[in-house]
């Protein structure tokens, strides 16, 4: 096996500590052949679509890839900014002040924030490559996937795996397998909902919609279900809400198996049906806004629940870069380094350390 060539190495570099910041990801740009490129990626993984290779071969290039990309890059057009994809803007974004935030917390210990999607662009092997070129020798894996789902977590765990395994010098790996129930991320979602209805006044009726997935993972013990009645339980109760006014549904459903229920867009015609005059949506699935809350939910959405009778609809964007949000996750992160930040010290003890161990080499014989 030929392995991936290793970056310089020098024995008076310091060490660091890389955390990977992980989504699932976006075409390049809003049109059929970026969608259709991305799609194919994302399709063809086994963890996401669990159908016999060669029968799912030849439905996904002999009839999806054919047919959805046009209709999903004008889906993405509708909510393209300036900047590129939302969900890459915004992930961004959050890695940035990730860095700062981590910095701040730990001044002495040497870490570095990178951001890699499972598909598409920047890629999880191009962040683990700039993290190893930084001389960063442990990685913090942390997907932006809140509730554990196989077809997300344990696909990025696996591409992290096999993107590690391409180097000679594999690096010591944590992986962050959920915080649905972490308290700071409950939190920083209940303090976005109660700013919003600060502004706005309270709905009839709160809707928290997941990303859906088949019934059969249910079955066969994926805990992703579990954990998003878990998370929208403790919304409910951190909001101070009743059993009667709030409801978990669950949307983006694709194929024609059965998906966990109840679905989002029956449950939002449902609601109108009801009486309900006023619905808002969260989808505490999504730390960023992305197709799936901006086109699915804020546009698409609204449009069923005020088809059906429904007079007022409104979207509660996703976390995005809030400012609880982003110390959340930093703690997130900073409990998952323990063992690790706290074997670094002082950034000068580590430099006059690093040139001992250089002095130590070079008078043994090496060449740097």
């Amino acid at each position: 096996m030929r392995y991936l060539p290793e970056p310089s190495f020098s024995h008076d570099a310091i060490r660091k500590i890389g955390v990977l910041l992980v989504n699932l990801g976006t075409p390049d740009e809003p049109s059929a052949p970026a969608v259709r490129r991305y799609l194919k990626q994302f399709l063809s993984d086994p963890r996401v679509v669990e159908i016999p290779r060669i029968i799912w071969w030849m439905i996904l290039n002999g009839i999806i890839l054919n047919t959805r990309p046009k209709k999903s890059a004008a889906k993405y057009a509708k909510i393209w900014t300036r900047d590129g994809a939302p969900l890459l803007v915004h992930t961004r974004r959050l890695g940035q002040l990730l860095q700062g935030y981590l910095g701040e917390a730990r001044k002495t210990a040497p870490l570095l924030v990178r951001v890699g999607m499972r598909y598409g662009n920047p890629s999880i092997p191009s962040a683990i490559a700039e993290l190893k070129a930084q001389h960063c020798d442990r990685i913090l894996v942390l997907p932006l996937y809140p509730q554990y789902a196989g077809s997300t977590t344990a696909s990025s765990f696996e591409a992290v795996a096999q993107a590690i395994s391409s180097y000679r010098n594999v690096p010591g790996l944590r992986t962050i397998r959920h915080y649905h129930d972490h308290p700071a991320y409950i939190g920083a979602l209940a303090n976005s909902v109660r700013t919003y209805w600060a502004r706005h006044g309270k709905p009839d009726k709160l809707l928290m919609s997941f990303h859906g997935v088949p019934q059969f993972t249910l079955e066969q013990g994926d805990p992703y279900h579990c954990e998003c009645q878990k998370t929208g339980r403790l919304l409910g109760e951190a909001l101070g809400l009743t059993k009667e006014q709030y409801v978990i549904s669950f949307q983006s459903l694709f194929g024609r198996a059965e998906w966990i229920k109840p679905y989002t867009e029956p449950t939002l015609k449902e609601l109108a049906k009801k009486g309900a005059e006023r619905v808002d949506v969260i989808c505490p699935g999504f730390p960023v806004d992305c197709l799936e809350t901006l086109e699915e939910i804020a546009i698409e959405g609204k449009a069923t629940f005020l088809s059906a009778g429904g007079k007022d609809f409104n979207y509660i964007p996703c976390l995005n870069e809030d400012d609880m949000w982003v110390k959340a996750l930093t703690n997130i992160a900073l409990e998952n380094l323990q063992g690790w930040i706290d074997e670094t010290g002082d950034r000068a003890l580590m430099q006059d350390d690093a040139m001992a161990t250089m002095t130590r080499a070079t008078t043994m014989g090496a060449s740097q």
